[in-house]
Protein backbone atom coordinates (compact mmCIF):
# COMPACT_ATOMS: atom_id res chain seq x y z
CA UNK A 1 0.00 0.00 0.00
CA UNK A 2 1.19 3.74 -0.65
CA UNK A 3 2.98 5.42 1.98
CA UNK A 4 0.41 8.07 3.41
CA UNK A 5 4.30 10.31 3.81
CA UNK A 6 6.74 10.57 2.05
CA UNK A 7 10.25 12.17 2.28
CA UNK A 8 11.09 14.78 -0.07
CA UNK A 9 14.47 17.28 -0.65
CA UNK A 10 13.97 20.67 0.21
CA UNK A 11 16.19 23.56 -0.02
CA UNK A 12 16.00 25.51 3.07
CA UNK A 13 17.17 29.48 3.57
CA UNK A 14 17.87 31.73 6.52
CA UNK A 15 16.19 34.64 6.83
CA UNK A 16 18.14 37.78 5.46
CA UNK A 17 20.58 39.38 7.60
CA UNK A 18 18.98 42.83 9.35
CA UNK A 19 19.00 45.93 6.76
CA UNK A 20 19.91 43.18 3.61
CA UNK A 21 16.59 44.32 1.92
CA UNK A 22 15.12 41.91 -1.08
CA UNK A 23 17.42 40.43 -3.57
CA UNK A 24 17.85 43.25 -6.31
CA UNK A 25 16.90 46.03 -4.14
CA UNK A 26 20.25 46.94 -3.68
CA UNK A 27 22.62 44.49 -4.69
CA UNK A 28 23.44 42.76 -1.58
CA UNK A 29 21.83 39.20 -2.25
CA UNK A 30 23.81 36.26 -1.45
CA UNK A 31 24.54 33.22 -3.87
CA UNK A 32 22.76 30.10 -2.47
CA UNK A 33 25.43 28.77 -0.73
CA UNK A 34 24.84 31.40 2.33
CA UNK A 35 26.14 34.91 2.35
CA UNK A 36 24.96 38.01 3.49
CA UNK A 37 21.34 36.80 2.99
CA UNK A 38 21.38 34.21 5.50
CA UNK A 39 22.80 30.35 4.81
CA UNK A 40 20.72 27.69 3.45
CA UNK A 41 20.99 24.01 3.18
CA UNK A 42 19.40 21.26 1.74
CA UNK A 43 17.21 19.19 3.86
CA UNK A 44 14.38 16.59 4.04
CA UNK A 45 10.59 17.22 4.69
CA UNK A 46 8.11 14.66 5.53
CA UNK A 47 5.09 15.49 3.58
CA UNK A 48 1.68 14.16 3.32
CA UNK A 49 0.70 11.45 -0.03
CA UNK A 50 -2.42 12.90 -1.48
CA UNK A 51 -4.05 10.10 -3.84
CA UNK A 52 -7.10 9.56 -6.47
CA UNK A 53 -9.06 7.11 -4.52
CA UNK A 54 -12.50 5.77 -6.48
CA UNK A 55 -15.26 4.40 -4.12
CA UNK A 56 -16.70 1.63 -6.17
CA UNK A 57 -19.78 -0.11 -5.55
CA UNK A 58 -20.96 -3.59 -7.09
CA UNK A 59 -18.55 -3.17 -9.97
CA UNK A 60 -19.66 0.99 -10.99
CA UNK A 61 -17.83 3.71 -9.53
CA UNK A 62 -19.09 6.49 -7.46
CA UNK A 63 -16.75 9.13 -6.66
CA UNK A 64 -13.41 9.71 -6.83
CA UNK A 65 -11.96 11.74 -3.92
CA UNK A 66 -8.49 13.02 -3.50
CA UNK A 67 -7.46 11.43 0.00
CA UNK A 68 -4.58 10.40 2.27
CA UNK A 69 -4.07 6.87 1.86
CA UNK A 70 -4.47 5.33 5.12
CA UNK A 71 -7.86 4.21 7.12
CA UNK A 72 -9.01 3.66 3.67
CA UNK A 73 -11.51 1.09 4.97
CA UNK A 74 -12.76 3.60 7.49
CA UNK A 75 -12.89 6.38 4.46
CA UNK A 76 -15.26 3.88 2.34
CA UNK A 77 -17.61 2.87 5.14
CA UNK A 78 -17.58 6.20 5.92
CA UNK A 79 -18.42 7.92 3.39
CA UNK A 80 -21.05 5.57 2.05
CA UNK A 81 -22.84 6.11 5.17
CA UNK A 82 -22.97 10.05 5.50
CA UNK A 83 -23.62 10.31 1.71
CA UNK A 84 -26.16 7.91 1.97
CA UNK A 85 -24.99 5.22 -0.02
CA UNK A 86 -25.88 3.08 2.72
CA UNK A 87 -27.41 2.72 5.77
CA UNK A 88 -25.33 0.51 8.40
CA UNK A 89 -22.04 -1.01 7.78
CA UNK A 90 -23.59 -4.03 7.29
CA UNK A 91 -25.04 -3.16 3.91
CA UNK A 92 -21.85 -3.83 2.63
CA UNK A 93 -21.04 -7.45 2.69
CA UNK A 94 -17.63 -7.10 1.22
CA UNK A 95 -14.70 -4.61 1.36
CA UNK A 96 -11.44 -4.42 -0.74
CA UNK A 97 -8.77 -1.68 -0.98
CA UNK A 98 -6.62 -2.35 -4.22
CA UNK A 99 -4.51 -0.08 -5.18
CA UNK A 100 -3.71 0.87 -8.81
CA UNK A 101 -0.97 2.61 -10.65
CA UNK A 102 -3.07 5.46 -10.77
CA UNK A 103 -4.47 5.40 -7.75
CA UNK A 104 -6.67 3.36 -5.06
CA UNK A 105 -10.14 1.68 -5.50
CA UNK A 106 -12.25 1.24 -2.71
CA UNK A 107 -14.25 -1.50 -4.03
CA UNK A 108 -17.52 -2.35 -2.04
CA UNK A 109 -20.36 -5.29 -2.87
CA UNK A 110 -23.74 -3.79 -1.30
CA UNK A 111 -26.67 -6.54 0.00
CA UNK A 112 -29.66 -6.62 -3.13
CA UNK A 113 -31.60 -3.78 -0.77
CA UNK A 114 -28.74 -1.61 -0.92
CA UNK A 115 -27.47 -2.28 -4.12
CA UNK A 116 -31.07 -1.63 -5.80
CA UNK A 117 -31.38 1.60 -3.87
CA UNK A 118 -27.84 2.91 -5.20
CA UNK A 119 -28.76 2.12 -8.52
CA UNK A 120 -32.03 3.99 -8.63
CA UNK A 121 -31.11 6.94 -7.40
CA UNK A 122 -28.78 9.55 -9.05
CA UNK A 123 -25.42 10.71 -8.23
CA UNK A 124 -26.22 13.14 -5.04
CA UNK A 125 -22.57 13.73 -3.41
CA UNK A 126 -22.21 17.47 -2.60
CA UNK A 127 -18.72 18.40 -3.28
CA UNK A 128 -16.74 20.38 -0.14
CA UNK A 129 -16.41 23.56 0.01
CA UNK A 130 -14.52 25.30 -2.90
CA UNK A 131 -14.71 22.03 -4.91
CA UNK A 132 -18.59 22.68 -6.18
CA UNK A 133 -21.86 20.65 -5.91
CA UNK A 134 -21.14 17.59 -7.91
CA UNK A 135 -24.83 16.04 -9.05
CA UNK A 136 -27.37 18.36 -7.23
CA UNK A 137 -30.34 19.30 -9.25
CA UNK A 138 -31.45 22.41 -7.39
CA UNK A 139 -30.75 24.83 -5.02
CA UNK A 140 -32.86 23.25 -2.04
CA UNK A 141 -30.65 19.78 -2.86
CA UNK A 142 -27.74 21.63 -2.21
CA UNK A 143 -28.21 21.97 1.46
CA UNK A 144 -31.36 19.49 2.59
CA UNK A 145 -32.30 19.27 6.03
CA UNK A 146 -30.07 17.78 8.55
CA UNK A 147 -31.18 14.72 10.86
CA UNK A 148 -32.30 15.91 14.53
CA UNK A 149 -29.58 14.02 17.06
CA UNK A 150 -30.88 12.67 20.22
CA UNK A 151 -30.54 14.41 23.31
CA UNK A 152 -29.33 13.03 26.79
CA UNK A 153 -25.12 14.04 26.60
CA UNK A 154 -23.75 16.58 29.14
CA UNK A 155 -20.00 17.60 29.30
CA UNK A 156 -18.35 19.67 31.25
CA UNK A 157 -15.61 22.35 30.14
CA UNK A 158 -13.02 19.60 31.68
CA UNK A 159 -14.46 17.08 29.11
CA UNK A 160 -13.80 19.71 26.16
CA UNK A 161 -10.12 20.15 27.74
CA UNK A 162 -9.54 16.66 27.84
CA UNK A 163 -10.26 15.84 24.73
CA UNK A 164 -8.19 18.83 23.10
CA UNK A 165 -5.24 17.77 25.40
CA UNK A 166 -5.54 14.06 23.93
CA UNK A 167 -5.38 14.76 20.49
CA UNK A 168 -2.26 16.85 19.41
CA UNK A 169 0.12 13.73 20.62
CA UNK A 170 -2.28 11.45 18.49
CA UNK A 171 -2.22 12.87 15.56
CA UNK A 172 0.30 10.90 14.33
CA UNK A 173 0.65 11.92 10.72
CA UNK A 174 0.65 15.45 11.76
CA UNK A 175 3.46 15.64 14.10
CA UNK A 176 5.47 14.39 11.08
CA UNK A 177 4.28 16.65 8.05
CA UNK A 178 2.58 19.48 10.07
CA UNK A 179 -0.33 19.17 6.98
CA UNK A 180 -3.02 17.17 7.75
CA UNK A 181 -6.12 17.54 8.93
CA UNK A 182 -7.94 15.68 12.03
CA UNK A 183 -11.17 14.35 13.53
CA UNK A 184 -11.83 12.62 16.68
CA UNK A 185 -14.06 11.23 18.93
CA UNK A 186 -13.99 11.05 22.78
CA UNK A 187 -16.02 9.58 25.69
CA UNK A 188 -15.71 11.64 28.45
CA UNK A 189 -16.83 8.21 30.56
CA UNK A 190 -13.88 6.72 29.40
CA UNK A 191 -10.83 8.59 27.84
CA UNK A 192 -11.03 6.88 25.42
CA UNK A 193 -9.81 9.00 21.89
CA UNK A 194 -10.62 7.73 18.15
CA UNK A 195 -8.53 9.77 16.00
CA UNK A 196 -8.07 9.83 12.18
CA UNK A 197 -6.12 12.44 9.93
CA UNK A 198 -6.17 13.12 6.19
CA UNK A 199 -5.06 16.22 3.95
CA UNK A 200 -8.89 16.89 3.31
CA UNK A 201 -10.82 17.95 6.51
CA UNK A 202 -13.99 15.95 5.20
CA UNK A 203 -11.96 13.08 4.25
CA UNK A 204 -10.89 12.73 8.22
CA UNK A 205 -14.25 13.32 9.08
CA UNK A 206 -15.63 10.69 6.88
CA UNK A 207 -12.86 8.02 7.62
CA UNK A 208 -13.63 8.87 11.77
CA UNK A 209 -17.10 7.85 10.95
CA UNK A 210 -16.51 5.01 9.85
CA UNK A 211 -14.28 3.82 12.77
CA UNK A 212 -16.81 4.46 14.75
CA UNK A 213 -19.14 2.79 12.67
CA UNK A 214 -17.42 -0.41 12.49
CA UNK A 215 -16.46 -0.77 16.21
CA UNK A 216 -20.01 -0.23 16.66
CA UNK A 217 -19.46 2.78 19.38
CA UNK A 218 -22.30 4.42 20.85
CA UNK A 219 -22.55 7.83 19.15
CA UNK A 220 -24.36 9.28 21.63
CA UNK A 221 -21.47 8.36 24.13
CA UNK A 222 -19.33 10.96 22.95
CA UNK A 223 -18.49 14.01 20.50
CA UNK A 224 -16.66 15.07 17.87
CA UNK A 225 -13.38 16.84 17.90
CA UNK A 226 -12.16 18.96 14.45
CA UNK A 227 -8.86 20.58 13.79
CA UNK A 228 -9.96 22.11 11.27
CA UNK A 229 -12.88 24.86 10.27
CA UNK A 230 -16.10 24.15 10.69
CA UNK A 231 -18.47 24.13 7.35
CA UNK A 232 -21.54 22.92 6.78
CA UNK A 233 -20.24 19.41 5.52
CA UNK A 234 -19.10 18.91 8.52
CA UNK A 235 -21.58 19.60 10.87
CA UNK A 236 -24.21 17.53 8.11
CA UNK A 237 -21.46 14.45 8.41
CA UNK A 238 -21.66 14.78 12.59
CA UNK A 239 -25.52 14.84 12.18
CA UNK A 240 -25.64 11.77 10.29
CA UNK A 241 -23.63 10.05 13.14
CA UNK A 242 -25.62 10.93 15.23
CA UNK A 243 -23.31 12.89 17.95
CA UNK A 244 -24.18 15.54 19.81
CA UNK A 245 -21.56 17.67 20.23
CA UNK A 246 -18.77 19.07 17.56
CA UNK A 247 -16.17 20.46 19.10
CA UNK A 248 -13.53 22.46 16.77
CA UNK A 249 -10.35 24.34 17.07
CA UNK A 250 -11.05 26.84 14.29
CA UNK A 251 -14.22 28.94 13.54
CA UNK A 252 -17.52 27.86 12.22
CA UNK A 253 -19.07 29.45 8.62
CA UNK A 254 -22.57 30.72 9.11
CA UNK A 255 -24.33 28.53 7.04
CA UNK A 256 -22.42 25.86 9.77
CA UNK A 257 -24.04 27.29 12.58
CA UNK A 258 -27.85 27.28 11.11
CA UNK A 259 -27.64 24.08 10.11
CA UNK A 260 -26.26 22.62 13.48
CA UNK A 261 -29.36 24.79 15.01
CA UNK A 262 -31.55 22.49 13.07
CA UNK A 263 -29.87 19.51 13.98
CA UNK A 264 -30.33 20.09 17.38
CA UNK A 265 -26.00 20.14 17.47
CA UNK A 266 -23.65 21.80 20.34
CA UNK A 267 -21.15 23.65 18.23
CA UNK A 268 -18.43 24.33 19.93
CA UNK A 269 -15.50 26.29 18.68
CA UNK A 270 -12.45 28.28 18.40
CA UNK A 271 -11.19 26.12 21.38
CA UNK A 272 -8.10 26.18 22.77
CA UNK A 273 -6.21 26.14 26.22
CA UNK A 274 -7.24 29.16 27.99
CA UNK A 275 -10.84 28.31 26.83
CA UNK A 276 -13.91 27.78 24.07
CA UNK A 277 -16.77 29.59 22.55
CA UNK A 278 -20.43 28.03 22.66
CA UNK A 279 -22.51 29.04 19.51
CA UNK A 280 -25.70 26.97 19.33
CA UNK A 281 -27.59 24.41 22.15
CA UNK A 282 -25.44 25.52 24.88
CA UNK A 283 -27.55 23.35 27.00
CA UNK A 284 -25.40 20.24 26.78
CA UNK A 285 -22.32 22.10 28.16
CA UNK A 286 -22.07 22.28 32.36
CA UNK A 287 -21.19 25.64 32.80
CA UNK A 288 -22.16 28.44 34.95
CA UNK A 289 -24.59 30.77 32.85
CA UNK A 290 -22.81 33.80 31.03
CA UNK A 291 -22.91 37.58 32.97
CA UNK A 292 -25.23 39.62 31.07
CA UNK A 293 -24.34 42.27 33.38
CA UNK A 294 -21.39 43.71 31.63
CA UNK A 295 -18.78 41.86 33.50
CA UNK A 296 -18.39 39.39 30.69
CA UNK A 297 -19.25 35.90 30.43
CA UNK A 298 -17.40 33.38 32.39
CA UNK A 299 -13.73 32.89 32.27
CA UNK A 300 -13.36 30.04 29.17
CA UNK A 301 -16.53 30.34 28.25
CA UNK A 302 -18.71 32.61 26.08
CA UNK A 303 -22.32 31.33 24.74
CA UNK A 304 -23.33 32.71 20.93
CA UNK A 305 -26.07 31.75 19.26
CA UNK A 306 -27.06 31.52 15.42
CA UNK A 307 -28.96 34.29 13.74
Amino acid sequence: MIDPVRSVPSLKVGASSAGGGAAGAGGGASDASGGAAGASEVTLRAVPEEVPVALVYDGSTQAVMMATPADLEDFAVGFSFTEGQISSPADITELSIVEQSDGIEARMWLVPEAGQHLASRRRAIAGPTGCGLCGVESLAAAVPPPPVVPQGLVITRDDVHRALTALAPAQELNIRTRAVHAAAFFTPATGALVVREDVGRHNALDKLVGAVLRSGAAADAGFVVLTSRVSVEMVQKTAKLGAQVIVAVSAPTALALRTAEAAGITLIAIARADGFEIFTHPHRIAVSQPNTAGAGPTPGTEARHAR
